[in-house]
């Protein structure tokens, strides 16, 4: 049906648009201020960033990615993440060879994953996420946190919790693997079979699965925190001494491992604690090795992203609602075809001293503007024609005093700006 969109995708109606704009200006104040600046990547890439630097054994990769062949017989595939795009962004115009860290953010970036329409994820969303390269300090994700708690804050939102994680480099995971095997071994026939198909290539993503026996299973599998390398466990806990000094309450989650596997050392989520428990609003954490596995040098990296409509959702459920545009402030009606002429002149004035203004455009009844009007809340309704067009003035109304004055209409856009 022509006039029903794809199923997974929603539209952003003019009586929404409001919503959207106040979270876009609260995120790019805060990016702002923690000196990131915006980056625009592409839609669609070559489907290989994806398999190289989200990961193969990923759902997004293995289930949940839109790619086809363009007509040079090249796959490309939708964006499915933010991330990954940032990179090739980063090493194609070598920015690695601009003064580091390059701190940047993507506002709103079309997100494309084919799975199950579900709340606050749509197979079509849109993500704002933020990306560092070449901060190899914890101070990096303890940036990221405090500003996405900032926004968070900032757009009137409570009841949230931070959860880190640590899933170590490649110096130590190597051993954990081993031994999350090994536990796994015993308890093999009772995994689903997507995590019998992962058992060899990446078993970190069984403590991902969301298949209820397998969460059951990796409740009492062994932690990689009690295996980290000495790097790792430093990094992490000096992670943990800024959240504490800055006052940010922190949950250790030995199970978040984050759904893509460019991550290294710290992981982190922004969950719901009341109403919603258990969602996630937000995740993200350190990648060190991604820039070098796509081809760069070895850099240092960690961001995050979070869905605007899962912000949205969040904002209906918590009962808040965001402050609606400023309403017209001045309504032009004429008194008809004679007086067209006047009121769009008069009404062009108004707009270029930066008040908003309206005019009928629909060849209503004078009462029918006046009705408009009332619907647009209004503050002044100018009436242009009849016996005052031919002697030269308008007629002013207040609409919540209904006192009236006349105005010179060569003069009108300057004294309705003066009360103004």
């Amino acid at each position: 049906m022509l006039t029903q969109a794809p199923k997974g995708t929603r539209d952003m109606l003019p009586q929404q648009a409001h919503i959207w704009q106040t979270i876009e200006s609260v995120m790019r104040r805060r990016a702002a201020l923690a000196g990131y600046r915006e980056v625009r990547t592409p839609v669609f890439e070559h489907t290989e960033l994806f398999l190289r630097g989200v990961g193969d054994t990923t759902d997004i990769v293995q289930k949940e990615m839109y790619t086809f062949k363009d007509k040079g017989d090249r796959s490309i595939t939708l964006k499915p993440e933010g991330t990954a795009g940032a990179v090739r962004a980063f090493l194609e115009n070598k920015l690695f060879a601009d003064a580091l860290p390059c701190k940047m953010y993507y506002l709103n970036s079309p997100v494309f994953r084919y799975e199950k329409p579900q709340a606050g994820r749509l197979r079509e969303h849109h993500q704002f996420g933020m990306e560092c390269f070449g901060g190899k300090s914890p101070a990096v994700e303890a940036e990221l946190i405090s500003t996405l708690l900032d926004i968070l804050g900032d757009l009137g939102l409570k009841g949230l919790s931070v959860s880190i994680n640590s899933i170590g480099c490649p110096n130590c995971r190597p051993r954990y693997h081993a031994a999350l095997k090994e536990f796994l071994s015993g308890r093999f026939n009772d995994l689903c079979e997507e995590c019998r198909e992962r058992f060899d290539r990446n078993p970190l993503r069984v403590l991902d699965c969301k298949v209820p026996t397998c969460k059951e299973i990796v409740k009492e599998a062994p932690s990689m925190l009690d295996m980290l390398c000495d790097d790792c466990r430093a990094h992490f806990d000096q992670l943990q001494e800024l959240l504490t000094a800055k006052g940010i309450p922190y949950t250790i989650d030995s199970h978040i491992v984050r759904g893509l596997d460019y991550y290294t050392k710290t992981v982190f989520e922004i969950m719901v604690t009341r109403g919603r428990e258990g969602l996630a609003l937000c995740g993200g954490g350190r990648y060190d090795g991604l820039v070098e596995e796509l081809g760069g040098p070895a850099t240092p990296a960690a961001g995050f992203g979070i869905g605007t409509e899962r912000i949205i959702m969040e904002l209906a459920n918590q009962g808040i609602e965001l402050p609606e545009p400023a309403p017209c402030a001045v309504y032009v009606a004429n008194l008809g075809e004679e007086a067209r002429t006047a009121a769009y002149l008069l009404c062009q004035g108004l707009r270029e001293k930066g008040i908003q203004t309206e005019q009928d455009l629909c060849g209503r009844s004078l009462k029918a503007q006046f009705k408009y009007a009332d619907k647009l809340n209004a503050k002044y309704i100018a009436l242009v024609g009849g016996d005052e067009l031919s002697r030269g003035v308008i007629k002013l109304r207040d609409l919540a005093t209904r006192e009236e004055s006349e105005i010179p209409l060569d003069e009108a856009a300057d004294r309705i700006a003066g009360l103004l």
